[in-house]
């Protein structure tokens, strides 16, 4: 457990471990837990307005920490906690807060994030609920990114999505595009399942937007296909269409029976 005293030292070994290439994620991590109880302890993980402005500028920046390295980790649902506990420093206390150069970005995974979860009208509430004026939008990277992966998204344009990765303003940006990416390609390859029987392999690759044959054929062995690299071509796996038989002969004399009593009847 850490002491308000310590908060200092084990926050420079937190700033260490996160600008260490690579990242030391691990110890990140146990750093972070740490300071979390510290800031708890402290009252800075939901300050007063009382607080002081340094230790405010601190708390924010080991949050930020915290939800950049659960990118990294590729931990979703520790970014949403980070970024909900951010809530309070981004709005609450933006007007005294000096400007932080990680907000956007933080602002942006979450946009991101939204479009991954198919959360289509939090995207847009959460747009336009940002403290920049429309027109600056389009000139923020950090935003601009989700808004036109949105728009992509939203036109079909899967080919567009799959080069927005290139276009990310920051690496953390490419985790959510993968994700995106596959979430698209399990669509793509349930439609051609129902279109053909079999492709060659290059068109299935370009297809799915893999750029190597091995990255094809491990999502081929996922789905269950068949692969021949002799002839070059996959054989999609069919789901067996249930077949009901319709007892012919029962129904015959069915109706005559009926017919009989008919007859009986009149």
């Amino acid at each position: 457990m850490a002491s308000s005293s310590q908060l200092p030292g084990l926050y420079k070994d937190l700033q260490r471990a996160f600008d260490s290439r690579p990242c030391d994620l691990q110890k990140c991590g146990q750093l972070l837990a740490k300071l979390k109880i510290g800031l708890i302890e402290a009252g800075l993980l939901l300050p007063q307005s009382t607080a002081k402005l340094d230790d405010l500028v601190v708390a924010r920046d080991i949050l930020e920490i915290g939800a950049i390295a659960s990118i990294r980790a590729q931990d979703v649902p520790s970014f949403d906690r980070y970024f909900s506990q951010l809530q309070t420093f981004y709005n609450d206390f933006s007007s005294v807060l000096p400007p932080s150069k990680r907000e956007y970005p933080i602002r942006g995974l979450n946009l991101i994030r939204l479009l991954t979860q198919n959360r289509i009208a939090d995207f847009h509430t959460t747009l336009e609920s940002l403290p920049l004026p429309a027109d600056e939008i389009s000139a923020n990277p950090y935003i601009s990114h989700p808004v036109n992966l949105e728009r992509r998204l939203m036109e079909g344009s899967y080919s567009k999505v799959w080069h927005a990765r290139e276009e990310a303003p920051i690496e953390e940006y490419k985790f959510f595009v993968d994700s995106l990416m596959g979430t698209i390609r399990n669509e793509i390859a349930s439609c051609e399942e129902t279109a053909y029987e079999t492709l060659p392999l290059k068109d299935a690759a370009t297809l799915l937007f893999f750029s190597s044959q091995s990255e094809l054929v491990r999502f081929a062995q996922e789905r269950g296909w068949q692969i021949d690299v002799v002839s070059g071509t996959i054989t999609f796996a069919k789901k067996g269409e249930e077949r009901v038989e319709i007892p012919k002969e029962k129904l015959i004399l069915a109706d005559l029976a009926y017919a009989r009593e008919l007859e009986q009847i009149v």
